[in-house]
């Protein structure tokens, strides 16, 4: 698939269900859960252009670009061209990762000031999830950590009343960690070091733009591991307990496009692959639409949420514990036989997919000698992706202090083996200190 195949805008509904009656373990009945619409098929500058002024009627635009993409091409110029530089009213350039509230306050500040009517992402992770609480501070006069602290789910002191995000969110994703198509954000307390989460009725992108182009101007190391966040959704989605039939669908057919994506992705030398990434995307959208459906998920994403503010990036966290809290869960199955299964069905899906299968041999694998931990262990060293806390810089010091932090995360209770009892963490991460 060159780029020129895509001459045409295809424009969708992310999902056909809605929202689970517990979104991210969280009850969702009383709260207006967003479903964005997904555009494909255009590039996203003349995407993203139309949209602002036909869709939304919008006609002031702030920009919150990735650093990155700003510094070493011309994609964010491109952008600001096609939407018209008399309608941009400002433009931030990066957000730290894991999106300290301290940068949050200060963009809505800006946008306030600007009277922005529209808020655009070009790049993803932190970003996205900054302007989706961006908008809810705008929405809400939120000024001060003290004030937005109270809107976080983890607040005991919650605001009386919530008013839901008038200022339309438009992503354009250039990783794979799939935030776009999830309402929830997350934000780091600059205090502390705690990240909280954030849910409230009217969050979240109202459009998706994909561009699988553009996505090749992503570094390799930031495309893959974010893929591998995207791996993860699925493969905690396929290993949940409480999983339906339509999420086990999704979530196999998300997987079986994003492994061998990913390893067609890093064999491609030339950086051209445009069908590769394409197939990336599209099964990150099949992985989100299990957690949207209400699908938990576990451990590894419950203590890579506090990892991360630790310095380690939104896909390197699931590159170090998803494999690990396999290993976990099936050690610690105590006769469940469900665990197993679980596991040898994903076990099953990866070797049916013949990239897939090559890799795993190559590395001395067989499907008679090898568990769902060591397999996906073996896909992350065939990315040349880390797998443990000390290539990270992670000292064992803080196993302690993060085994704690981890069991408040609202995921912690959902992995198959629940983690109740901070040496529970702990047991993971000494398996991966390095």
């Amino acid at each position: 698939m060159s780029s020129s195949s895509f001459a045409t805008e295809t424009y969708e509904l992310a999902f056909t269900t809605p929202p689970g009656p517990d979104l991210a373990g969280i009850p969702t009945a009383s709260l207006n859960i967003i479903t964005p619409h997904v555009s494909s098929g255009l590039p996203y500058e003349q995407a993203c252009a139309r949209h602002i002024s036909s869709t939304f009627a919008a006609s002031k635009a702030y920009i919150v670009a990735s650093k990155i993409l700003a510094a070493t091409t011309d994609r964010l110029d491109r952008l600001i061209a096609a939407i018209g530089k008399d309608h941009v009213v400002g433009v931030r350039k990066g957000i730290t990762p894991h999106t300290p509230w301290s940068e949050i306050l200060s963009i809505a500040v800006e946008c306030r000031d600007a009277g922005a009517d529209c808020i655009v992402t070009l790049g993803a992770g932190s970003l996205t999830d900054g302007c989706k609480i961006v908008a809810l501070c705008l929405a809400n006069n939120i000024r001060t950590s003290k004030e937005l602290a109270t809107y976080s789910l983890e607040s005991n002191i919650p605001p009386a009343k919530v008013h839901e995000p008038t200022v339309s969110l438009i992503c354009i994703p250039t990783s794979l960690s799939g935030g776009e198509y999830f309402s929830l954000a997350g934000g780091t307390d600059d205090t502390t070091g705690h990240k909280q989460p954030f849910l409230h009725s009217g969050m979240g992108a109202r459009l998706v733009i994909l561009d699988p182009e553009l996505c090749l101007t992503t570094p390799e190391y930031h495309w893959l591991s974010t893929g591998i966040r995207a791996v993860d959704h699925c493969v905690e989605a396929l290993c949940c307990l409480t999983a339906t039939e339509e999420s086990d669908r999704k979530a196999e057919e998300g997987l079986r496009l994003l492994v061998p994506g990913l390893l067609r992705c890093k064999a491609d030398g030339e950086g051209k692959d445009v069908e590769a990434r394409a197939k990336c995307q599209a099964g990150v959208k099949l992985g989100m639409e299990c957690v949207r459906m209400g699908v938990p998920m576990g451990g590894s994403h419950a203590i890579g949420h506090q990892l991360g503010p630790l310095g380690v990036p939104h896909g390197v966290t699931s590159c170090i514990m998803c494999p690990a809290v396999m290993k976990y869960n099936i050690r610690h199955s105590d006769g469940k036989s469900e665990i197993k299964d679980r596991q040898l069905k994903v076990e099953g899906i990866l070797w049916s997919e013949s990239e897939v299968a090559v890799t795993l041999r190559d590395d001395g694998l067989s499907e008679a000698n090898a568990d769902l931990g060591d397999c996906l262990s073996t896909i992350i060293k065939a990315l040349g992706l880390p797998q443990t806390l000390k290539e990270m810089n992670i000292s064992p010091d803080v196993i302690p202090a993060l085994s704690e932090r981890a069991l408040a995360d609202f995921w912690s209770p959902t992995n198959p083996v629940p983690l109740l009892k901070a040496e529970q963490v702990s047991e993971i991460l000494e398996a991966v200190a390095g």
